[in-house]
């Protein structure tokens, strides 16, 4: 869950204003490590996450199909050693 910039700034101030954070927690139904994780932060704006990088190579994958194009998934997932579901989202990638 992203919360806002608005909420993350609020928050922060309190804390740097001399409350303590499980009063702010209180206050603001934030978790104490969200807390300090956002203090810790040299900015608050939230962070995107374009690609995840995963231990399946893509071009091994590719010749793998063209190498193998009657291999079931499950076949492919243990070669890979990878869950089934992982290559499911890779095709459909």
């Amino acid at each position: 869950m992203t919360y806002s910039l608005d909420l993350r700034q609020r928050v922060v101030d309190y804390v740097e204003q001399g409350h303590s954070v499980p009063e702010a927690v209180a206050v603001f139904q934030v978790s104490k490590a969200t807390i300090y994780r956002w203090r810790n932060r040299p900015s608050l704006s939230p962070t995107i996450v374009q690609t995840r990088r995963g231990q399946l190579d893509k071009a091994a994958l590719q010749q793998h199909v063209r190498d193998y194009p009657e291999a079931r998934l499950i076949d492919r997932a243990r070669d890979f050693a990878v869950h089934p579901s992982a290559l499911s989202y890779a095709f459909k990638r």
